[in-house]
């Protein structure tokens, strides 16, 4: 199973093997991953579970869809590595990700 690291605002990291087919939001979820609230459940609907994506796996991740691009845009504090971790599908191409959460969720 890929792993995916998660690092909250403060530094501290939680490495976590994830189900391939599931979202890095799902993953955080199931793990209890502070810093990821999901309030939409996925739906992009909200920029609630917003991540900064370590820069060397951006160009391994499909790009941002307009949709989530305006989501990004309501985002706290939003830069160019940043993904709504409900978009970004776990597979083994990205066993290795390291994703970090914003000082809060908007």
């Amino acid at each position: 199973m890929p792993k995916i690291t998660y690092i909250d605002n403060s530094g501290n990291k939680k490495t976590i093997e994830v189900a391939s087919g599931l979202s890095v939001m799902e993953g955080a979820i199931q793990n209890n991953i502070p810093g990821i609230d999901a309030d939409c459940g996925g739906s992009m609907a909200c920029a609630t579970c917003h991540v900064y994506v370590q820069e060397k796996w951006l160009n391994k991740l499909n790009k941002a869809e307009d949709g989530e691009q305006d989501m990004l845009d309501m985002a706290f504090e939003p830069k160019k590595n940043s993904r709504l971790s409900c978009q970004i599908l776990v597979s083994d191409e990205i066993d290795g990700l390291v994703v970090t959460t914003p000082a809060k969720q908007t």
